[in-house]
């Protein structure tokens, strides 16, 4: 091709010398800001792979001359935040959850602290709103099936809801009436009509006033006998409009006939303790957080208001439940 390069005179450029079908190409050469710009990036590639991490080797890579990482700036930078964090997990684990309240500044730390850790393990169950689903409580509501202080909402995070091999979680069973064949299905439909008219979602009919005899004779034991639960049993206050799994006619139905055994992890072998006591404090703050009442047995999600058999606690705000 050497040998057919000519000059062309209409540009004053060699061509490179090949043509097809009278076409030329012109050998024309790269703009030189273009070409110091690419011998400017070789230079900087050079220089990056000698100074920094760049080569992969069998299991590790090149360190570089500076010997920086990312991997290393965030160890450093999360080592630098536990350092400034050190003396206010320090001071929540040398106090008592019960009289954190005491310290404003501890408390509003403990809050921050665990509205973080809530966003990292809660929300999956509970939302980014704390506000739950259907089976997964709302947090945001003064229900509570086993208590609200700080220190059985503390309890509850520790040893989780019937979680399995777990001694000291917490635990409650209700039967399956109509799978177990404990009720007759004409019996379980007349249990619900009877807990929907004390819920006040339906007037009381023939079908109601037979449930109350059967509701006295196979629930009140659990529920009391007016039916607004007990903290000690972990029996929901079936009187209120606040339902984990739904209040309709199917929900409770299938609430009778099957129950329900939702399930909350044991975070006491996952979490730290100080973690643990930060959770306890934001969910106490979302809004239904009770007064520290000592006789008060320990916490868990979904029955209201001074139930039956329990002490009476101290209503902050009101939310309805999923």
């Amino acid at each position: 091709m050497a040998d057919n390069r000519r000059l062309d005179e209409a540009t004053g450029t060699h061509t490179v010398g090949h043509e097809w079908d009278g076409i030329e190409e012109l050998d024309t050469p790269m703009p030189r800001w273009w070409l110091y710009t690419l011998y400017a990036t070789i230079v900087f590639a050079i220089g990056y792979c000698v100074a920094y991490p760049a080569w992969p080797l069998i299991d590790r890579a090149t360190g570089g001359l500076l010997d920086w990482s990312a991997r290393g700036a965030l160890a450093e930078d999360q080592a630098s935040e536990s350092r400034r964090k050190a003396p206010v997990e320090l001071a929540l684990s040398r106090i008592p959850i019960e009289r954190l309240p005491e310290d404003s500044r501890l408390m509003q730390a403990a809050v921050a602290g665990g509205s973080a850790a809530f966003k990292v393990h809660c929300v999956q169950c509970h939302g980014s709103g704390a506000a739950g689903s259907k089976g997964y409580p709302n947090l945001n509501d003064d229900d509570w099936l086993w208590g609200g202080d700080l220190k059985t909402i503390q309890q509850t995070l520790t040893h989780g809801i019937r979680q399995p091999g777990h001694e000291q979680t917490r635990m409650s069973m209700m039967p399956a009436f109509g799978r177990d064949g404990i009720l007759k299905p004409e019996e379980v439909q007349d249990v619900v009509a009877y807990v929907r008219t004390i819920s006040r979602q339906q007037r009381a009919d023939a079908s109601a006033r037979r449930g109350a005899t059967v509701f006295a004779n196979n629930c009140a034991v659990c529920h009391g006998a007016t039916g607004r639960g007990n903290r000690e049993l972990g029996a929901p206050n079936l009187t209120d409009g606040i339902w984990l799994y739904g209040g309709d006619t199917d929900s409770l139905t299938q609430t009778v006939a099957n129950a329900r055994y939702g399930v909350m992890p044991s975070w006491g072998h996952r979490l730290d303790p100080v973690t643990i006591k930060m959770l306890a404090a934001y969910v106490h703050s979302l809004g239904g957080g009770e007064a520290i009442v000592p006789q008060t047995p320990a916490a868990g999600r979904a029955a209201t208001s001074n139930p039956e058999g329990a002490t009476p606690h101290v209503v902050q705000q009101t939310n309805g439940k999923p």
